[in-house]
């Protein structure tokens, strides 16, 4: 088996980029201690929004309850004669696998529209396989109301074609059709902060502009929760299982480069408009290897605290530097490759680790590698 392993230190000001049921930034424990937490979820789909800006979107997917209402626009488009009959030729399509399909309950425009009970990570070139499956029992005469067992069986077929490259990556689970279930390829980690830290609040007022001279005062009064924090972050990818899924050396190599470039530029949207927290990685690692992955945030059981000489960031990339080579000497386990990216004197504290690069490099350089591993 062969992985990339993904190692992350970020620096976030004043923020809540991940917000629990109070509105609060999300927090756990972690020795002991109160630390920052960034769910793997959140940041997740911040990398998949990413994504179209770096592979094709018939190589995507997307998840949504409004599958019907996708693959219906698709049969309008290929065969505009079906219009008619296109709301229910999907509806047919998506039933024949198991996927049960209700009236929206969501105000707005999508009030009353066919949608499927639970979110579904479907494809982009499944949507279109489903379309001209639908065209084709419509030609045929099929029954779609009470689908037979060879029109169930050619609606599962195909969800088994050419795989999306984020739903390889990231899993799909169909609670309805679990033969179609997609595990997958990679793991992320709930981010946490290297640092102990303190809840705070932002009292804050907003003043009417048109109010009059009379009426003095604020119009509107509130707070907001949020923390500042250095991030330790980590994931990783099972290069053999994306190649198995996606079938074609290419796609994989593809697929883990836009993997990379997503996790480490990517940034949960989460009031982002209040506090600007647009950051980038001050320290980066990337491993490949060949036994099993390894996550080693125990580097930072004990909190890093603040000293006047050294910020927490140096003393984070320190700390996973020396920690990664602790691993590496207690268990044998040598990475068969690996980089290393750090913004200015961190490239050094992190450069035994592998090769200094900067992140265009990293690009390259993995891609040229997996591509002649795949080759030879």
């Amino acid at each position: 088996m062969s992985y990339l392993d993904l190692y992350v230190i970020q620096n976030v000001p004043a923020s809540n980029i991940n917000r629990d049921d109070t509105g609060n930034p999300k927090v756990s424990r972690y020795g002991g201690k109160l630390r920052a937490r960034v769910s793997s979820q959140s940041w997740k789909r911040a990398m998949r929004e990413m994504f179209p800006t770096m592979l094709n979107s018939d190589e995507l997917g997307v998840r949504t309850k409004m599958a019907a209402s996708l693959i219906a626009d698709a049969i309008d488009e290929k065969r505009p004669d079906l219009a008619s009959d296109a709301e229910a030729l999907a509806k047919a399509v998506l039933g024949a696998i198991g996927v049960e399909i209700k009236e929206s309950k969501r105000s707005g425009s999508d009030a009353g529209r066919d949608a499927t009970s639970y979110l579904i990570f479907i494809a982009h070139s499944e949507i279109q396989a489903l379309a001209d499956l639908a065209i084709q029992w419509a030609d045929d005469e099929q029954p779609i109301d009470k689908p037979t067992k060879e029109m169930k069986a050619e609606a599962q077929a195909a969800f088994h074609g050419k795989q999306a490259i984020d739903i390889a990556l990231f899993g799909r689970m169909l609670a309805d059709a679990p033969a179609l279930n997609t595990d997958a390829s990679s793991q992320v980690a709930h981010a946490i902060s290297v640092d102990q830290i303190t809840p705070e609040y932002d009292y804050f007022t907003a003043i009417d502009d048109c109010a009059s001279d009379d009426n003095a005062g604020a119009a509107m009064l509130d707070t907001v929760g949020f923390n500042s924090s250095t991030l330790y972050r980590y994931a990783n990818v099972n290069i053999d299982s994306l190649h198995k899924q996606l079938g074609d050396d290419a796609a994989t190599v593809q697929g883990v480069v836009a993997f990379v470039e997503a996790f480490v530029r990517s940034m949960p949207t989460g009031k982002q408009n209040t506090f600007a927290n647009r950051t980038l990685p001050s320290v980066c690692v990337a491993m490949i290897r060949d036994d099993q992955p390894i996550n080693a945030v125990d580097a930072f059981e004990k909190p890093v605290y603040p000293k006047d000489d050294v910020s927490i960031t140096e003393q984070a990339a320190a700390r996973l530097s020396d920690h990664l080579r602790e691993l590496q000497n207690a268990y044998g386990q040598t990475p068969a490759h690996a980089w290393v990216m750090g913004v200015g004197d961190l490239a050094k504290t992190v450069g035994e680790l592998g090769d200094v690069v900067t992140l265009p490099e990293l690009h390259n350089q993995l891609k040229q590698y997996l591509t002649e591993s795949f080759e030879g």
